[in-house]
């Protein structure tokens, strides 16, 4: 299982960022996928779900409006876009191979992505 995620960087308040996850090693339409983050000094925080079709998401309250997940099962790639960033997502995020909606068995190094002005 190989999860590698890219497209973190630096953006101001009320910005957009896209972040991308590429898997392989597994059959990536047969499972959830979820997108996780760690923000510096606090325990790691569940942030959307989707399920392996692409029919249904979740979001935590937190991110719910302003996040959207999404995933091209031909490309074996999850994304996960943020609008409307706050200085409040500054974290680590990470894409998990999910074994139900909040649960996960193997994720990718992460991305960092920081907002501030």
């Amino acid at each position: 299982v190989q999860l590698v995620e890219s497209g973190g960087g630096l953006v101001q308040p009320g910005g957009s960022l896209r972040v991308s996850c590429a898997a392989s090693g597994f059959t990536f339409n047969g499972y959830w996928m979820i997108w996780v983050r760690q923000a510096p000094g606090k325990r790691l925080e569940w942030v959307s779900s989707i399920t392996s079709s692409g029919l249904f998401t979740y979001y935590a309250d937190s991110v719910k409006g302003r996040f959207t997940i999404s995933r091209d099962n031909l490309k074996n790639t999850l994304f996960l876009q943020m609008n409307s960033l706050k200085p409040e997502d500054t974290a680590v995020y990470f894409c998990a191979r999910g074994t139900s909606n909040r649960s996960w068995d193997q994720r990718g190094p992460g991305t960092q992505v920081t907002v501030s002005s």
